[in-house]
């Protein structure tokens, strides 16, 4: 399956060729000012160094995006996404992660209305 044209960076005056909608420099900034600014606070403390680890463990556990491999796809996954956020009650156990590629979380997050 080929890849999508690379695009110029959604940054002004940024020349870098990206895929996704920032390049590397700029997504790292445009997600911590994120963080800072329009993120609520609770959700940095709940994702803090103890999620971290959790996250690492599981990905390493499960390194295929699930929605991909009903579709019959091997797609890495590179996030561990809670099927019940933790904002409305959901753990950062197992039983409530799945491992999911970025198009397929950032879908998830579309029909939810959430940030994406």
């Amino acid at each position: 399956m080929p890849y999508k044209a690379k695009k110029a960076c959604a940054v002004s005056g940024c020349a870098n060729l990206t895929s996704d909608r920032y390049c590397e420099f700029h997504a790292k900034t445009e997600m911590q000012k994120y963080n800072k600014y329009k993120r609520d606070a609770g959700s940095n403390k709940r994702y803090g160094r103890n999620w971290k680890k959790i996250r690492a463990a599981f990905l390493s556990q499960n390194p295929v995006c699930s929605m991909c491999a009903a579709d019959n796809k091997i797609v890495p996954a590179v996030i561990a996404h809670h099927i019940l956020p933790t904002a409305e009650g959901g753990a950062n156990d197992y039983g409530n992660l799945t491992g999911l590629c970025k198009p397929c979380h950032e879908r998830i997050h579309a029909e939810r209305g959430d940030r994406f």
